[in-house]
């Protein structure tokens, strides 16, 4: 059975946050303007540390609860001295009840200039150095912004001045945007999101919207958090420190597994070597590797610490695997789509019964031979990036329908698939998905993802359950990138960087800080 034994944080739809929120209202308890007013002090704390007084502050807000948060931040911000304009943008005669409160606390306690937009020629210039809070709409539009309210978003996405989103960029939809007018859809720079993260935001096509976004945490009920179901999850540094497992003052390397990875062909035996040293800096004790045999020297000099099989070719994968004595294998690196090739992949999965990961080649040939879907062992992950998941389950117009046939996928043929990317995703067979909190654009580099198969496999060969070795694996690798850009810069980091702070990584997980 697939599970996950460690508390994630989850994401949940927009109409189960609207749930949430009133349940905490019912029994924390708290009223719901207080919940509005802690939820504004957050963005509150938030913008005080990152910028001065010397930029005015226009606030846009629209009629609902999204726009009370931005009226309450309007009146904390002024009173702490910051120069702050509200501009309510009339899309509809009816505002929320908590609207309507928080409108005259700022009337009574503040002087801030509170001007009723009710048609587009009404909307100011905005002098470029302002910052602009959107509160306009929050998480649960339905619909697609138009009339007055996309005029609005029209003027503030070009008025180049710096633009924070209150929960979430106004016009853009908590899940999927298929059918959205993006074009209608605030361009944040920074998204200042309550408690959870949306959907939306794990989806590349929707990060000119979001910006960076930020967490904010405002103390919804966490029994109603743990009560509602959800199969999306956010993995962070206090979900993946329970898994590492802990070594003995006695241990020796049989106990750390033995992973064998298979792949390369001739000019591209560095993403075996690549992949074997990942596995050997994650802790395997011990790392075989078949190569073509024109490999042998090339794989010596650059991992003395791998093991070597030489393929019978000198120049592509053809010899049958050995079962036996190996922990885990992996394949796929490097090694090309050869007709012999396609047989030892196909002899793998027919035979092999414990931990295997494919990636790269070894995916291409499963795209061409789909028939071969179904054999799959039962611990095998699967690690593609989105073309070549397209390859193997069909095209995707948006994120959010490749997300739908990754969790079909998964389930279909009972595998872990890691669908690589900026907030990579893991899912299970029991439709469940997990998106990654770390990596960076520097990782966008060549070898890196034979970097993420050789760290995975080393986990499966130390005994690791496959759900958790998958989650493990991705939040080291992209932890491991992240220090790599800390020491270096985006443009510079190259995969044996991401190798080398694999044990930093390590410690930084462990640590509490």
């Amino acid at each position: 059975m697939w599970y996950i034994v460690v508390p994630v944080m989850k994401i949940f739809r927009s109409g189960q946050i609207k749930q949430i929120d009133e349940f905490t209202i019912m029994n924390e308890p708290v009223s719901s303007t207080d919940l509005m007013e802690r939820a504004a002090g957050k963005l509150y704390e938030w913008y005080i540390e990152k910028f001065d007084k010397s930029r005015p502050v226009l606030i846009f807000a629209g009629p609902g609860n999204n726009g009370g948060d931005g009226l309450a931040l309007a009146r904390m911000l002024n009173i702490k001295g910051y120069k702050t304009e509200v501009f309510f943008v009339q899309i509809t005669e009816n505002t929320s009840p908590d609207w309507k409160i928080n409108r005259e606390r700022l009337t009574k306690q503040t002087k801030v200039p509170f001007v009723i937009i009710n048609d587009a020629d009404q909307v100011p210039d905005i002098p470029s150095e302002s910052v602009i809070i959107d509160a306009l709409f929050g998480s649960g539009l339905s619909r697609p912004a138009e009339g007055l309210a996309a005029e609005v978003i029209h003027t503030i996405n070009n008025s180049g001045a710096e633009i924070i989103s209150v929960d979430i960029p106004s016009g853009l939809f908590g899940e999927n945007n298929f059918s959205n007018a993006t074009e209608n859809v605030i361009r944040a720079d920074y998204t200042l999101t309550f408690q959870f993260p949306k959907l939306s935001f794990m989806f590349p096509e929707n990060e000119k919207y979001i910006g960076k976004w930020m967490i904010l945490p405002i103390g919804l009920h966490p029994e109603i958090i743990n009560q509602t179901e959800t199969p999306y999850y956010f993995v962070q540094k206090d979900d993946i420190r329970p898994l590492i497992k802990k070594r003995g003052r006695f241990d020796h390397k049989g106990i750390y597994g033995h992973a064998f990875l298979i792949g390369g062909s001739i000019g591209k035996i560095g993403a075996v070597g690549l992949g074997a040293k990942a596995a050997l800096r994650t802790g395997a004790g011990l790392v075989t590797c078949q190569v073509p045999s024109r490999g042998n020297v090339v794989m010596q000099c650059y991992v003395p610490e791998a093991m070597i099989i030489s393929d019978k070719s000198e120049e592509i994968i053809t010899d049958k695997v050995v079962n036996d004595p190996f922990s885990a294998i992996g394949i796929g690196p490097g090694m090309g789509t050869d007709m012999e090739s396609q047989a030892v992949v196909y002899d793998l999965i027919k035979s092999w019964k414990k931990p295997l990961v494919i990636d790269a080649d070894a995916l291409n040939i499963l795209s061409q031979n789909k028939s071969w879907l179904g054999m799959f062992p039962g611990k095998c992950i699967l690690t593609p990036h989105p073309k070549e998941f397209e390859r193997l389950a069909g095209r995707s117009s948006n994120s959010y329908e490749r997300l739908m046939k990754q969790i079909d996928f998964t389930s279909k043929y009972n595998c872990i698939v890691v669908l690589k990317g900026a907030h990579t995703a893991v899912s299970t067979p029991d439709g469940r998905v997990w998106f990654n909190s770390t990596g960076n654009p520097g990782m966008a580099t060549a070898g890196s993802g034979d970097v993420l198969t050789g760290i995975i496999l080393s986990l499966l060969a130390q005994g690791y359950d496959p759900h958790d070795a998958a989650l493990t694996g991705v939040y080291l690798h992209g932890l491991a990138g992240d220090i790599a850009v800390e020491r270096s810069c985006y443009e510079s980091v190259i995969a044996s960087d991401i190798i080398a702070c694999i044990g930093e990584a390590f410690n930084r997980i462990r640590s509490l800080d």
